[in-house]
């Protein structure tokens, strides 16, 4: 469901989350089915805040932008999954996770064909 509009849109409003409370986007690959986002955020916050912020507050811009998804996802009564996987740069440098997200799109048209 998060195909090219939807991808785009999603972009755009997660940038604009990460504006509001001074995080920074280092890279980022919108897939079919889920996110890879890499943010840099002061020491003073908690991974699992910027988790909940950027899951709640894009999950309603998008159903406000895409009311179709909001039918499509009404079953279940949300966009997001509750899990989520979280690591901090630390023993790997930031140009490793970089390159790792962005080469998930290339990775996911791969396995399509």
């Amino acid at each position: 469901m998060l195909g090219d509009e939807a991808g785009d849109m999603l972009k755009k409003i997660l940038a604009d989350i990460c504006s509001r409370y001074s995080y920074s986007i280092k890279a980022l690959e919108v897939m079919p089915d889920h996110i890879h986002i890499f943010v840099d955020c002061p020491q003073t916050v908690a991974p699992c805040d910027i988790v909940r912020t950027l899951k709640s507050l894009s999950a309603v811009e998008m159903f406000r932008a895409f009311p179709k998804l909001k039918r499509f996802y009404a079953k279940c009564g949300k966009l997001w999954s509750d899990g989520y996987f979280i690591s901090t740069v630390g023993h790997i440098s930031e140009t490793t996770v970089q390159k790792y997200i962005e080469e998930q799109k290339s990775h996911e048209r791969k396995k399509e064909m």
